[in-house]
């Protein structure tokens, strides 16, 4: 079999959907030394047939305690730079927010419209979601912590956006790949994002061959001590 290639974001994340899962994208990270790429077990799609996949945008949320003038312009605008933040999504980019407490509400129908309307791959918010029976609606691929209906407008904002941002310990930067399903939520770093995802199709035909080896009555340390894969 050819090696699996791609020209650009559209064919690599078509050819993702296709072939891969997250699990094997984990694996290669792994074998590369990178060891925590995964977020929180907790964080997961809110459908469970779903998948994320897309470039990064990060997104660092804050908590406040209603709109009050303060020094910065920002303490008295609602939701701070949410509003500006989801404008700026691009097609097939992840909305991708962390930094506040688990209080409310991160994302919601009506934000789940406009990055449609932007085109983006979808949103994985480091807490609760709202609106799920719209979202659902929407076939909009969003991983959060779960539903809560308490709205984000008078206890958090968004301060900044295409900032580095650390999410459960895994640093996530600005066109970072963000590939998500039922089993989790991975960050594949920019820099390795070729050698990953080499390193993942090469995996994948290699778990079919196991796979069919297996049906045919191979042992386990038989077939590991042949492929190499389990």
């Amino acid at each position: 079999m050819n090696e699996i290639s791609w020209q650009n974001d559209k064919e690599l994340f078509a050819l993702a959907k296709e072939k891969l899962f997250v699990a094997l994208v984990g694996d290669i990270l792994d074998s590369l030394g990178y060891t925590h790429q995964f977020l929180s077990p907790q964080l997961k799609p809110i459908r469970t047939d779903m998948v994320i996949l897309g470039r990064a945008m990060p997104v660092l949320e804050a908590d406040f305690f209603g709109d009050h003038q303060g020094h910065a312009s920002i303490s008295s605008k609602p939701f701070g730079l949410m509003f500006e933040a989801l404008d700026d999504l691009k097609e097939d980019e992840v909305y991708i927010c962390a930094g506040s407490s688990h209080r409310y509400a991160l994302w919601g129908g009506l934000m789940s419209t406009r990055a449609i309307q932007c085109g983006a791959a979808g949103a994985v918010v480091h807490g609760f979601h709202r609106d799920t029976n719209e979202i659902e609606n929407l076939n909009f691929p969003l991983a959060s912590f779960g539903s809560y209906a308490q709205d984000q407008g008078v206890r958090g904002k968004v301060i900044d956006w295409r900032v580095p941002i650390e999410v459960d310990g895994v640093l996530v930067r600005d066109g970072d790949i963000i590939f998500g399903d039922r089993d989790g939520i991975v960050v594949v770093p920019k820099e390795l994002e070729e050698a990953v995802f080499k390193g993942a199709f090469e995996k994948a035909l290699g778990e079919n061959q196991v796979l069919l080896a297996l049906q045919n009555g191979m042992t386990t340390v038989e077939a590991y001590e042949k492929f190499g894969i389990m």
